[in-house]
């Protein structure tokens, strides 16, 4: 009896791997999948408002698109990195623009959570908790931290989904013209599907102040797709990469030093009246780790030691 009951397991245990293993696989596929050109249609639109104010203005509709290179950056087995890469202006002289970035990793225990007024606190989940998830950590354009939150992939009647919830900075095309709110707690679902690939958000807007219960102001609804279509419309894009990835790939090493500190995180908005963003996108300057670490250290507030 004894022999079978371990018979039993050990099977048991092999079917578990297997499983894993496969679903594994076609997490990886379905995250790859959003790799490519696209044409990208996004669209905001604010849905409910909860303040008591006369006076209040939503948020206008946005409608917008373009053409976009998703790039893949690194594929190893428990990570994948993908840079955005934004085709803007004529056709014929076309401008690139370096967009966000998205990281996913499996079964990842550490995380920055975003707190607010530039802020992250550094977190440890349980393993047993991301068992079989993946985080998927969103950067600004400047490779600086943006959102992190983990969640399991679902394949279930033909469609591979995921979807989380947690908390952001403003978006940009908001932080310059609303001042009411500093948290956007985000809704993401990324939905793999026969055009491309979907990226859907239901958010709050909040305030958020320490000490304070959190105050939702309004919600919006974010509908992006991303419509899959030859790859040569992006040339322009793949160009741009291969002339700029090692500059970019010297950013993101800063960073993962800096994140690797595994502690409190708060950032400048800006020195010396100038945003990160600014000083990395000069194309006449910071291309070396001398000049680009000290830069980014710069804009690492240092925390007050505590005794």
């Amino acid at each position: 009896m004894k022999q079978l009951a371990l018979s039993t397991f050990l099977f048991c245990a092999f079917v578990m791997t297997i499983n894993a293993q496969n679903g594994h696989k076609q997490d990886s596929k379905a995250i790859k999948n959003m790799c490519g050109c696209y044409d990208v249609t996004f669209n905001f639109a604010e849905t409910f408002e909860y303040v008591e104010d006369s006076t209040y203005m939503p948020s206008k509709i946005k409608h917008d698109k373009g053409l976009e290179w998703v790039q893949l950056v690194e594929d190893s087995k428990d990570k994948i990195s993908m840079q955005h890469l934004l085709i803007v202006g004529n056709p014929a002289e076309p401008h690139i623009v370096k967009h966000w970035r998205q990281d996913w990793e499996y079964e990842n225990t550490s995380l920055y959570e975003y707190d607010h007024d530039n802020k992250w606190n550094f977190i440890t989940l349980p393993k047993d908790e991301v068992k079989g998830q993946w985080t998927q950590r969103v950067f600004q354009v400047d490779d600086s931290p943006r959102y992190e939150g983990s969640a399991s992939w679902v394949h279930i009647d033909g469609k591979s989904y995921w979807e989380d919830e947690t908390s952001a900075p403003l978006p940009r095309r908001e932080y310059t013209k609303r001042s009411d709110y500093n948290v956007t707690t985000r809704r993401n679902r990324h939905e793999i599907t026969n055009y491309g690939w979907l990226h859907e958000q239901d958010n709050d807007k909040v305030v958020r102040a320490d000490g304070k219960e959190d105050v939702i102001i309004a919600q919006e609804k974010g509908y992006n797709t991303y419509v899959k279509v030859d790859d040569s419309r992006c040339k322009a894009a793949q160009d741009y990469w291969k002339e700029n990835q090692e500059k970019w790939a010297i950013v993101r090493a800063k960073w993962d030093e800096v994140f690797a500190r595994n502690k409190d995180l708060s950032l400048e908005e800006k020195v010396d009246n100038k945003v990160l963003f600014k000083y990395l996108f000069d194309k006449d300057n910071y291309k070396t780790a001398e000049e680009i670490n000290p830069l980014i250290e710069s804009f690492v507030k240092k925390q007050d030691a505590k005794f």
